[in-house]
């Protein structure tokens, strides 16, 4: 039983420390964020596993966690505010050309991140082509051009 309560408190705490970290961390890792996640891992691993390194109880973590992500997975399908709590919602961060700056610092996006996506989506080269910038659930910024 200690197993299954040490998988469910890791995997409630690592859902709750990704999704404050923001959604930009995971969609553009760097080389950093690679290691960083490797080192969270391992150490997620000697949390989950305590002194009972038996296949057993490997087994019965691995259980554990898709049975938590599997019901998470249908809350969010029942309760669609549980779903937004969890994934977040997109977030629109310029509007007509003007960015939205507290909601820019909110996110951790910056100018130079929308005109990324601005290029390599719609060959856009200036802030003012642009309708909207959506920073979206998994991290990608959509962009809408203005009419032409």
């Amino acid at each position: 039983m200690e197993t299954v309560i040490r998988g469910l408190l890791l995997y409630v705490f690592l859902m709750i420390i990704f999704r404050v970290s923001g959604k930009r961390t995971l969609y553009e890792a760097t080389v950093f964020d690679f290691v960083l996640l490797l080192i969270i891992a391992e150490t997620a691993e000697q949390a989950l596993g305590g002194e009972d390194k038996s296949v057993t109880n490997s087994f019965l973590l691995i259980i554990t966690l898709l049975l938590a992500d599997i019901s998470l997975s249908l809350l969010k399908q029942k309760f669609k505010y549980f779903g937004k709590v969890l994934d977040g919602v997109p977030v629109i961060i310029l509007d007509d050309g003007k960015l939205l700056h507290d909601r820019l610092k909110k996110v951790r996006v910056d100018e130079a991140d929308i005109m990324e996506s601005a290029r390599a989506m719609q060959g856009l080269e200036r802030l003012d082509q642009i309708k909207y910038a959506i920073l979206e659930k998994d991290g990608k910024i959509t962009i809408i051009p203005k009419e032409q």
